[in-house]
């Protein structure tokens, strides 16, 4: 009787030590299943988050990576501040100073040659070996690579505004008229070697500043589009849709065939 009693009593351990088990295992595959939850629930908050022009790449790709992406975003402050620095000594040298482009490098051509001249000639007389002046040629690759970026990009530029001039897209149509009104009013007040300078300082500073600050520009961006979204929403209605309205359909129509 007693081993029959302790029989029962190890047949009784190993079923509570079964369901134990079980709910050890059914907890764990639990907070497995919670940790993927809140892991895929993050991923997605994170793929919610607004990002400036609908950005889905990080600053340093949207430069095109490499190395002007690293000078302009001062990866080597070193490098990124000499080119900043000889950027604005060229535009204090010609705008400041009044010193024409062809005139400069025409003093640069003259100082440079007569230098190497003398220095060769004299070399001869002390009998000492000639200056090695190296050759310089102008490699074909990254020259026809920066031909073909641009052709890409002017073509690209060229389909966006045919498609506006066809009068399909009443919101680009403004947009590009008003930037185009902008630019026109700068390039008035301002040479083309100023502008060209001013884009140069923009490019050194915005997107550091914005690598930096890019949740808090973020937000603000997102603040600000749904106030345009309102507003244009309000200028289509008393505005666009009344001009539209007066169009006759017929023209519509021979402009959609």
């Amino acid at each position: 009787m007693v081993e029959d009693h302790k029989h029962e009593e190890s047949i009784l351990e190993k079923i509570v030590e079964k369901i134990h088990g079980h709910g050890d295992s059914s907890s764990l595959s639990d907070s497995d299943d919670d940790k993927k939850s809140t892991s895929s629930s993050s991923s997605s908050f994170k793929s919610k988050i607004y990002r400036l022009f609908g950005r889905e790449k990080p600053v340093h790709k949207v430069l095109g990576g490499g190395k002007p992406a690293d000078i302009f975003l001062w990866r080597n402050k070193k490098v990124s501040g000499g080119v900043f620095g000889a950027v604005t000594a060229s535009w204090v040298l010609f705008e400041l100073f009044e010193y024409h482009l062809l005139a400069f490098l025409c003093h640069f051509a003259i100082f440079a040659l007569a230098a190497l001249f003398l220095w060769s000639n004299a070399c001869t007389f002390i009998h000492k070996a000639s200056p090695h002046i190296p050759e310089v040629h102008i490699p074909e690759d990254p020259v026809l690579q920066l031909v073909s970026g641009l052709r890409i990009e002017i073509n690209r530029g060229l389909t966006v505004l045919r498609n506006i001039a066809s009068g399909k897209d009443v919101k680009k149509f403004i947009l590009v008229i008003a930037g185009l009104w902008v630019l026109s009013i700068i390039g008035s007040c301002y040479n083309f070697l100023t502008l060209f300078y001013i884009a140069t300082v923009l490019l050194f500073t915005i997107p550091v500043l914005y690598e930096k600050y890019e949740d808090k520009v973020d937000a603000f961006g997102e603040k600000a589009m749904k106030e345009i979204k309102k507003q244009y929403a309000v200028l289509d209605e008393k505005v666009l849709s009344k001009v539209l309205s007066k169009i006759p359909r017929g023209a519509l129509n021979k402009k959609k065939d």
